[in-house]
């Protein structure tokens, strides 16, 4: 019998039944002991337009209860290598963003310290700072691979420095990323000047288009991901408005011409044999989509990340070899 923590299945209470943790998970009061921790920042004051992602973590961990522990795409079965539990919600100041930020770290500093991979479920996209400031305590500066629809590079939005709009700005402040191993994946839409996008592309980011990826897949950009990025400690957080608002309407800042789910799940899945250190899926805006689509499709990534998770065996999928 093994003796790590197991979803509870569909076939031993009823989906819409049982607890409202990811996947029906256990819920867990401290890290000591896990492998892998599911975090929830249920918070929306860094937003600058449509709020509402207070209650992203909450609709995720609802959706989530679809969710069976194999993948049969991949093979990978997390939760026979990896102690998994929800660690539940950060206490965040709800008032106060800045005070916000410092509690974040805070609390990312002891879950790391327990040796517990974090994933994070936002919750706007100011977090990935705060929680990438304690991970350079950690790991020291790392890699990133950022998927979304804005470069979130921002030195200030109304006078002020710290909004989802500015993370990776700050982050890059903090010293906290590898410069020649960050990737900016699904970027697009409308700016204020030509030149929007090219400050990452001189600090030496690469810079992924949308554009680059309509009509493709995207498996041999994860090739070139993973050759340059090598061993090095990676983080990998992904906003939901990088995919098409035909897939994920619920989010606060909406673009159309997105990526598709078949390339978020290349893009997470293509993660596979790096280092990774932690994720986040954030900007889940559920007022936004009354069915529940986005907080399902991000349940998805969440549960993608963690099967791509140092520790866990991936085999070859078994398709039918039809040449269609």
């Amino acid at each position: 019998m093994t003796t790590f923590n197991q979803p509870l299945g569909g076939n031993e209470m009823a989906r819409f039944g049982g607890p409202a943790t990811m996947m029906r998970l256990p819920a867990a009061t401290s890290p000591e002991g896990l492998d892998v921790g599911f975090i929830g920042i249920p918070m929306d004051h860094g937003t600058s337009n449509r709020s509402g992602t207070r209650l992203g973590p909450r609709q995720i961990r609802d959706e989530s209860r679809m969710l069976r522990p194999y993948n049969m795409a991949t093979g990978a079965a997390p939760f026979d290598h990896l102690q998994v539990a929800d660690l539940g919600d950060v206490p965040i100041n709800t008032f106060d963003l800045k005070k916000t930020v410092d509690i974040i770290t805070d609390y990312y500093r002891r879950v790391l310290a327990a040796g517990v991979t974090p994933l994070t479920l936002g919750g706007d996209h100011t977090l990935t700072w705060p929680i990438l400031r304690a991970m350079k305590e950690k790991y020291g500066p790392v890699a990133l691979i950022h998927i979304d629809a804005h470069a979130d590079i921002n030195e200030h939005m109304f006078g002020e420095t710290v909004a989802h709009g500015c993370p990776f700005r700050r982050a890059w402040e903090d010293e906290c990323l590898i410069n020649d191993r960050v990737f900016q994946i699904g970027l697009r839409g409308t700016g204020y000047a030509a030149d929007d996008f090219d400050w990452a592309r001189g600090q030496g980011w690469t810079v992924v288009q949308a554009e680059e990826c309509w009509g493709k897949s995207l498996v041999r950009l994860m090739e070139i991901v993973r050759e340059r990025i090598g061993e090095m400690p990676v983080y990998i957080s992904y906003d939901i408005d990088s995919l098409d608002p035909a897939f994920a309407p619920g989010t606060g800042t909406v673009e159309p011409g997105g990526l598709s789910t078949w390339q978020a799940l290349e893009i997470i899945r293509g993660c596979a044999g790096l280092n990774i250190v932690g994720g986040d899926l954030v900007e889940v805006s559920p007022p936004y989509d009354p069915s529940g689509n986005t907080a399902l499709i991000g349940a998805n990534l969440l549960y993608e990340m963690l099967c791509v998770l140092p520790g866990v065996p991936q085999r070859p999928s078994r398709f039918s070899g039809l040449a269609f």
